[in-house]
């Protein structure tokens, strides 16, 4: 699982709080099981999607941690009936992104160097050095996209929602994810174009 980061720094956290629970508190104790069961179903794409967003993969697990921490100490007041996990996993994550960038004073960049990986079969040092350009033009576009269309990127392919799921996760309906979305990819393929034609 080369892609997901961190397992057993996050999973250590769980057990370290599932081992002080008392045997005495069975209700607890299948509280914290309940989370363990949904770290590991939801885990891969709150990275991804962190990844994204921060653009830097170290950063990336680490925020993957403190998200994980979040949730498990707020799991006993999660309400299933009033947000889906993937929703709620999300809005922990997007808050604990917001302040990360806030705090680090950085500007809003997605770098795509740790999202993107070159294929599995190497390529040769001038399609490599195609790529890396490519990836780098990429980079510079979606850096000059709104925050808004930032995240709406982020969360539709670094953590692979729907547009009902982003609409549910940001608070906007889904009419207006698929619009900003629409848009944002247009000004992507525009930006693209543009560097590619300006290098010719």
């Amino acid at each position: 699982m080369n892609e997901i980061p961190n397992v057993l720094q996050c999973y250590s956290v769980i057990l370290n709080r599932e081992k002080s629970v008392t045997d005495s508190n069975v209700a607890q104790r299948i509280g914290i099981s309940g989370f363990t069961a949904l770290y590991e179903e939801h885990m891969a794409y709150v990275f991804r999607y962190i990844n994204y967003r921060v653009g830097n993969r170290n950063e990336a697990e680490d925020l993957t941690s403190v998200v994980f921490e979040k949730a498990l100490s707020a799991f006993h007041r999660y309400d299933e009936k009033k947000a889906a996990p993937q929703t709620w996993l999300l809005t922990i994550a997007r808050n604990t992104v917001t302040d990360h960038l806030r705090k680090s004073s950085r500007r809003n960049t997605m770098p795509l160097d740790n999202v993107i990986g070159i294929e599995s079969a190497d390529p040769s040092p001038p399609e490599e050095t195609e790529r890396r350009e490519e990836y780098e033009q990429l980079r510079v576009c979606l850096a000059a996209l709104a925050h808004r269309e930032q995240e709406i990127i982020s969360l539709k392919f670094g953590a692979e929602l729907n547009n009902r799921q982003i609409a549910s996760v940001i608070g906007l309906s889904e009419n207006n994810v698929g619009t900003i979305l629409f848009r944002a990819i247009c000004k992507l393929r525009n930006c693209f174009k543009d560097e590619l034609n300006e290098k010719r």
